[in-house]
């Protein structure tokens, strides 16, 4: 008997909670967005924001910032990155990534990834090596994690400062410990198709005081510095505040308050991405053409979205294998394709980046498949996506034998 075709959307996302509404509406009224522009004894709806999500992160200090991108820019620029120096991050990334880099005026070196879609660690330490580099953007792509207690080694060992972008990452931990709380920053996205949804905005974390001083004054906060809710004391500015440009990248309050009370609820929906992941997986790891990725167990994932590998296919095929898809209403990305679409991208469609030669992340990428896994999918959903899926690939391997 045929499958019905999928008619949901891998694009919505759940309403914002009424809490978050209510909040948002009180903001507008009171006219009161910047988060600066509070009345006498008020606490501004970003300040809490920022009080929460340090505690949540279990970091000593949180920015909040416009978006992922902003929060990446500036931790470069904070910890040190200057123009022309060379900054370290994977080959198999999106495009955010290797911007942020370029947009302080650094060059990135690219880093070769695993088969199991992670950074190499050898090739960075090679790499490291190599280039001179002292700063790592560690990309937590599609919410892998590698090896994090080698990769700190690593980084150690050849004297890098590690940044993690934690856009995919936001609640997975390694050992127990949570992504973005290993190197000196913790980079994090509520961008609609992250972990929380603001539209746009950015969540920054550290430990290190003068860091998140600088980062707070490059955010553009004035001299109102002791107006955030998880910041540095106030004696940390002293210089800082003097010798640290204004970029103007805050968050507002509407954001704020619509944010709060999803970060309320991340850890029921970080257990709902995860079912419907883990109900995926189990059904493509039964096909012998299709391999997911490892997960170690060491690693504690958010399956927002879910990856699998179909080694050796040909560009006709892929391309067959996503249109048979397609007609089923199941929409699947390609990293292998030969031009950037959509949110999808490789190395070498980003010309502001030097050519560099990257043959085992191109293999990887080449049979490298991706799908959103949205919170409004039912149980139903993912098993009727899994059989299209398994369809699709069956029809391929009867083909290829």
């Amino acid at each position: 008997m045929a499958r019905p075709p999928f008619t949901g959307s891998f694009t919505q996302q759940p309403p914002i909670p009424e809490e978050g509404i209510a909040a948002a509406l009180e903001v507008m009224r009171s006219g009161r967005l910047h988060r600066y522009n509070i009345a006498d004894g008020e606490e501004p709806e970003v300040a809490l924001l920022e009080k929460e999500y340090a505690a949540w992160q279990g970091a000593r200090y949180c920015l909040a910032v416009a978006s992922g991108g902003q929060a990446m820019q500036i931790a470069l620029r904070a910890s040190g990155v200057k123009p022309g120096d060379k900054v370290l991050t994977n080959a198999f990334t999106l495009a955010p990534v290797p911007g942020a880099i370029a947009a302080v005026g650094a060059e990135p070196v690219l880093v070769e990834i695993t088969g199991d879609l992670v950074i190499d660690l050898d090739d960075l330490a090679a790499k490291a090596t190599a280039s001179g580099a002292r700063h790592l953007l560690l990309s937590n792509m599609r919410g892998h994690l590698a090896d994090m207690d080698r990769l700190m080694q690593v980084a150690k060992a050849n004297n890098l400062t590690v940044i993690e972008d934690c856009a995919h990452t936001m609640g997975a931990t390694w050992n127990g410990r949570k992504s973005g709380n290993f190197g000196l920053a913790g980079c994090f996205s509520a961008q609609t198709y992250k972990h929380m949804n603001a539209g746009e905005g950015g969540l920054l974390t550290s430990d290190d005081a003068e860091f998140m001083a600088r980062a707070t004054m490059m955010s553009g906060s004035y001299m109102l510095y002791h107006r955030h809710g998880a910041g540095p004391a106030p004696e940390v500015f002293a210089d800082i505040r003097l010798e640290t440009p204004n970029m103007s990248a805050r968050m507002d309050n509407l954001r704020a308050a619509i944010l709060r009370p999803q970060l309320a609820t991340l850890d029921a929906a970080i257990a709902g991405w995860n079912q419907r992941y883990d109900r995926i997986a189990r059904a493509l790891a039964q096909h012998p053409a299709i391999r997911l990725p490892n997960r170690p167990p060491q690693e504690f994932y958010v399956g927002s979205s879910i990856q699998f590998l179909i080694p050796g296919i040909t560009p006709e095929k892929a391309q067959t294998f996503l249109a048979a898809n397609a007609v089923q209403g199941v929409e699947l990305k390609w990293f292998g394709s030969v031009e950037p679409l959509a949110f999808t991208s490789a190395h070498q469609s980003w010309r502001y980046v030097p050519p560099q030669d990257l043959p085992q992340t191109d293999a990887t990428l080449s049979g490298l498949f991706d799908m959103r896994l949205p919170l409004t999918f039912s149980f139903d959903d993912c098993d009727l996506i899994a059989g299209h899926i398994l369809d699709a690939a069956s029809a391929l391997h009867e083909v290829a034998a």
